[in-house]
């Protein structure tokens, strides 16, 4: 497989996973899919978790997985960057979008580590581990489900992204040292025969 051809492989999922991470964290926003938490927490009486409002999805693995993946889609295309330079800019892309892919997964970790806000007296203690613990969140109702829900899609949507970007900081490394082999058939490295 030609590097623009693996490009254009890796800039596709990359759309789709930069979507879901937009889609996941706004949705994060609105427990219960309501907005009545959003607006209490806004006036200062805290109803979402603080790593809601970090932003992973949307700034980590959506924009800055979003822009890399426009420029890495662009070095596949013909008479589009399809050239050595390209594939090494695409390097330094690839690796702002390890960078947010990184940052998403961290944040979406410790959310679903420290858990949702609920109006429960008691500590939610491991509430991973301890699923009796869930009936004690009683508003918003299914908090805790929601949560580990779009965490847990958050958390495989910033890995894959971080695979992805990784897979095309070498896949430009080579790119960029042995062409694109762009409109060529054949292998991108010949070697001499003995």
């Amino acid at each position: 497989m030609c590097t623009g051809a693996c490009s254009k492989f890796i800039a596709i999922p990359l759309y789709v996973l930069a979507l879901v991470s937009v889609i996941c964290n706004i949705m994060l926003f609105f427990p219960a899919f309501d907005t009545q938490f959003a607006k209490a927490d806004k006036k200062g009486n805290a109803r979402i978790t603080d790593e809601v409002k970090y932003m992973g999805g949307l700034i980590g693995g959506g924009i800055m997985v979003l822009i890399p993946a426009i420029h890495i889609h662009l070095t596949s295309a013909k008479n589009c960057c399809a050239n050595r330079c390209g594939m090494f800019l695409s390097i330094g892309f690839a690796a702002a979008g390890v960078l947010g892919a990184i940052f998403s997964l961290s944040v979406a970790s410790v959310g679903l580590a420290n858990g949702p806000v609920c109006s429960s007296s008691k500590d939610s203690g491991s509430y991973l581990s301890d699923k009796s613990l869930w009936s004690l969140c009683k508003i918003p109702e299914n908090v805790i489900e929601f949560n580990v829900g779009l965490f847990s899609t958050l958390l495989v949507a910033a890995s894959l992204e971080l695979i992805l970007c990784a897979i095309q900081m070498v896949n430009g490394l080579f790119g960029c040292l042995c062409g694109t082999c762009s409109g060529k058939e054949g292998p991108i490295v010949s070697f001499p025969s003995l």
